[in-house]
């Protein structure tokens, strides 16, 4: 036996004699043809949806959750797989996470999620890992098929338009709004209104205006330049002030004060010299248009060399956003801050930030609370009107 293996080496370690070189090479030519095939069919079969449920952890959790969203059945008719989603199409990130994934066998083998109950209590663990990848490639499998280019602005609901414009000029990455978009968010988690807030925007549906007064905005509120509210103007954040002009059935007339930045186009107006803190976005169109506005005072920023001018501008709005005061709104922004600060440690108090820090600060802890996007706006203009550029800590 031992003599056989010694002449099969032998064999195999000497040139060839009567092949010839041509026939060597064709013949390694198709093996690699052969071995490529089989490979990149097996790497397709991982990469199908039956494989990706094959395992009872994702076909009894998260695919079931993906059969009630839009994802999954739509009026299109066009499907979203596992794969589409969580593998990226071109071949070497491929591959890069199909190695990443061997991991998950690993966890299939030795039954780290193999029951409801272990798989919700890595859901959060499980999510964050999966939030991190897209954050770090800027959603690239959601833009596989959703591309900011091809967004049609005219034909979104206000509310998606107001958040999605601005994300598309800043070429945001999809997830930082739309985590929970196919499966249920961890139960730390929970993106839906909160009910105090929704008691605040029916009083504010419900609250007697006068002319002449000065309200304050509940959440984000369209402005139009007309009063058949027809042509956007923009919106105004939560908590920005406006002095009501005029009222003409359900739209009203207001004045939005503040300052604004002179270098661009001044789309954004701010509650003071100098803060970043945002009042109201405004449309290209409406912002360089000069005759819509009425100028004060300019003044030079000395710690940007940034020039800024005060500005009134007179739109419309449909009624129903408004309350008479702040106070009902800065309290549940206060205990809204608290509430989801306080989980993980102590949270800073308003005043050991300046308006023009909280931005930044506000970003880095608000992906660990349960902050919808409107509450988010109104908490960090909470922050930034009681920030220590206010000696009083109260606005």
């Amino acid at each position: 036996m031992l003599k056989r293996i010694k002449s099969l080496w032998r064999t195999l370690n000497r040139p060839p004699v009567h092949i010839s070189l041509g026939l060597v090479i064709i013949t390694g030519f198709v093996a690699g043809i052969i071995f490529w095939g089989g490979f990149n069919t097996a790497l397709e079969v991982t990469n199908t949806e039956a494989f990706c449920i094959s395992c009872h952890e994702m076909k009894d959790n998260v695919y079931e959750e993906l059969k009630d969203t839009v994802h999954y059945e739509n009026r299109t008719g066009v499907r979203a797989t596992c794969p589409d989603c969580h593998v990226p199409h071109n071949w070497t990130d491929k591959i890069a996470r199909k190695m990443q994934a061997s991991k998950e066998v690993w966890g299939a083998i030795f039954g780290t999620i193999n029951t409801p109950e272990k798989f919700e209590a890595k859901r959060l663990e499980l999510a964050q890992h999966e939030w991190a990848r897209f954050s770090a490639n800027n959603s690239l499998e959601c833009r596989n098929c959703h591309d900011y280019d091809s967004m049609d602005w005219d034909k979104m609901g206000d509310e998606a338009r107001r958040f999605m414009k601005p994300a598309a000029e800043r070429n945001q990455s999809c997830l930082d709004c739309h985590k929970g978009i196919a499966h249920h968010l961890p139960k730390e988690m929970n993106t839906g209104i909160d009910p105090a807030l929704a008691r605040l925007m029916d009083q504010a549906a419900g609250a007697r205006l006068a002319t002449g007064e000065t309200y304050y905005t509940v959440t984000s509120v369209d402005l139009y330049t007309d009063p058949e509210l027809q042509n956007l103007a923009g919106y105004l954040d939560p908590a920005s002030s406006v002095n009501l002009i005029s009222t003409k059935g359900d739209a009203l007339e207001v004045q939005v004060s503040g300052w604004r930045k002179q270098k661009g186009f001044g789309r954004i107006m701010y509650e003071g010299f100098g803060l970043n803190v945002a009042s109201a976005v405004l449309e290209k169109e409406v912002a360089t248009d000069d005759a819509r506005f009425s100028l004060g005072e300019s003044k030079v920023d000395d710690l940007t060399g940034l020039s800024w001018e005060q500005a009134d501008i007179t739109l419309w709005a449909k009624k129903g956003g408004l309350l008479p005061d702040r106070d009902a709104l800065w309290s549940y922004a206060d205990q809204t801050y608290s509430d989801g600060c306080s989980v993980c440690h102590g949270e800073p108090a308003p005043g050991h930030f300046d308006a023009n820090t909280w931005p930044a600060m506000f970003s880095g802890m608000v992906g660990f609370t349960n902050m919808n996007a409107e509450t988010q706006a109104l908490v960090l203009k909470y922050l930034q009107l009681h920030s220590s550029d206010f000696a009083e800590n109260a606005h």
